[in-house]
């Protein structure tokens, strides 16, 4: 077969995994100090991907370091562009000095979910991407509203998958206050990955939902998060034979 596959995770977020993760994706998106983060970790983050040729994008936030950015918040559209805006600022000058560039955006937590949901606040963001590098691509839940205005707006996109996190019956991810959010075994995330990828599905329950699968994410403050990159990559590559994209 004749493929790439993208796989993404959110890192420089104070976990202290990113060096096991990183040998084994292929994008960064890095906390730009909204959520986590900080002038320090981006540079060694950035440094980081560099050393392994991962892609190096922007993971922007909710200015919510309490709740680590996964607090649904409501600003005004322009106060969202804005800080989005700031955020991939921050990091493009400090990939600059190291003669490196943003290839991506990511929205994370609440803002991502919001965005997936909200056209509006998708608007927002990615006036704000549109703003910096129209030429950046966009990362989105698979089929959501947010990648329809992504791509009405002129950006390019890239439908996300989760290796772990479960699905609802409408292709929106199980919010994680319920008790089932979470993939914790490492077969059962290796499985939906390679259903995701191979077949462009995943169960939600006895449900099949199409999905797009364009980059697959792994969450990097998962506990299990550089097990799961190990395991993915292992069970990927020998198909799709190639690591970038």
């Amino acid at each position: 077969m004749n493929f790439s596959i993208d796989i993404n995770c959110d890192m420089g977020e104070g976990m202290g995994t990113d060096a096991q993760i990183m040998p084994f994706i292929t994008s960064a998106n890095i906390a730009c100090g909204y959520h986590a983060g900080d002038h320090r970790t981006m540079r060694e983050t950035i440094e980081l991907a560099l050393e392994y040729g991962v892609h190096i994008g922007a993971h922007p936030s909710y200015p919510d370091r309490e709740n680590f950015g996964r607090t649904n918040m409501h600003f005004s559209p322009e106060e969202v562009e804005d800080m989005v805006l700031y955020q991939i600022e921050t990091l493009a000058n400090i990939a600059l000095q190291h003669g490196a560039t943003l290839r991506h955006v990511k929205p994370h937590g609440a803002l991502y979910n919001m965005a997936a949901q909200d056209t509006e606040l998708a608007a927002a963001i990615c006036r704000a991407v549109r703003a910096f590098d129209p030429a950046l691509l966009v990362f989105g839940l698979s089929g959501s509203p947010f990648i329809s205005v992504a791509e009405a707006m002129g950006l390019r996109v890239k439908n996300e998958v989760f290796s772990d996190r479960t699905y609802q019956p409408n292709g929106t991810l199980t919010p994680r206050s319920q008790p089932n959010a979470l993939l914790h075994d490492r077969e059962a995330v290796c499985a939906q990955v390679w259903q995701m990828v191979t077949e462009q599905t995943v169960y939600s329950g006895d449900i099949l939902v199409p999905v797009a699968a364009d980059t697959v994410c792994i969450h990097g403050d998962g506990a299990n998060a550089a097990a799961f990159a190990e395991a993915i990559y292992e069970r990927l590559w020998p198909l799709f034979g190639q690591k970038n994209v």
